[in-house]
């Protein structure tokens, strides 16, 4: 998802640059009408991939010792895929993963990062950093970490919510909820815990607040900063449109940074029209965080995706 984002901010970029040359108002509002809907279609390409959310199949919580998985009833962990009966251990030791043979040895065409594994092989998760990839035909399990906890992300590229997706719902472009909004930022920055769907909590660092106008109201949203390095802010934020038309749990909105940076006040646009679902939006097994209490909005932003399932 985050490469749809990437090509959201480069258009974005280009919008800005195309609107600064347009002779009049019609032509920068159709060029940033151009550029959401061209974004809108490759989000929608994003969630097709083979590894995009769409293909999520499993969400397995790892013991500390052994945790076998496969096909296989007695395992410890179900893959619900055309997999080998059991593919190997995942032997869990404080921080310490390692993929273990089954009796027998590791199953045919079973890799790890495109290698066939060791024994033992160390695995690494994806916090901190890129996780191991472990591949079986169409299936692709990588280890998670949140909080203190490890759990096993598991992919199949040929799962039937892919197979069967049927296209996303958009409100039509409004500019409207196009709001040019006041930098406020926190010197130093807040570290703030942000709750999650899992009812767990995740430390994260907001450096300020974005204050914007909607029907002569004033609101503002806390954004945080993902990870260290971010080049985009990520406001996630839920309005009034939750409880019937968009995903009831909250959306996801990035945007660039403010126009003087996040130490200094400054302006920053919030486009609505961008604002997306979360993970958790097509699939059980991803892990979302959601909106802080302040970002719980008591006002309706009718822009953006609308809810997936319905």
């Amino acid at each position: 998802m985050r490469v749809s984002r990437l090509i959201g901010l480069l258009l974005l970029l280009v919008a800005g640059l195309a609107s600064a040359r347009a002779a009049d108002g019609s032509a920068t509002t159709n060029t940033w009408k151009t550029e959401l809907l061209t974004w809108r279609a490759e989000h929608a390409k994003e969630l097709q991939k083979p590894n995009g959310w769409l293909t999520l199949i499993g969400l397995d919580w790892l013991k500390p010792g052994d945790n076998s998985f496969g096909a296989g009833k007695a395992n410890a962990i179900i893959i619900h895929a055309p997999v080998a009966a059991t593919m190997g251990m995942v032997k869990l030791e404080g921080e310490t993963l390692q993929l273990l043979p089954p009796a027998g040895g590791y199953p045919k065409g079973l890799m790890v990062d495109g290698k066939p594994p060791e024994n033992p092989q160390k695995l690494a998760s994806d916090n901190p950093g890129t996780p191991s990839k472990i591949t079986s035909g169409s299936v692709t399990i990588t280890v998670i970490h949140r909080g203190d906890r490890y759990a096993l992300r598991i992919k199949d590229a040929k799962s039937p919510d892919r197979a069967h997706f049927h296209g996303l719902k958009w409100y039509p472009p409004n500019e409207a909820y196009r709001v040019q909004a006041k930098w406020i930022p926190y010197n130093p920055p807040h570290e703030v815990p942000v709750p999650t769907i899992l009812g767990t909590e995740v430390k994260s660092e907001v450096p300020g607040e974005a204050e914007f106008v909607l029907d002569g109201k004033t609101y503002r949203l806390e954004p945080i900063l993902e990870q260290p390095g971010d080049k985009e802010l990520f406001f996630i934020f839920r309005d009034t449109t939750s409880k019937t038309e968009t995903y009831g749990a909250g959306r996801f909105l990035y945007t660039q940074f403010p126009n003087h940076g996040l130490a200094q006040p400054g302006e920053l646009m919030l486009d609505f029209n961008y604002a997306e679902n979360p993970p958790c939006a097509y699939t059980p097994y991803a892990t979302c965080p959601l909106p802080l209490p302040q970002n719980r909005l008591q006002v309706a932003i009718p822009a953006g995706q609308q809810r997936y399932h319905e």
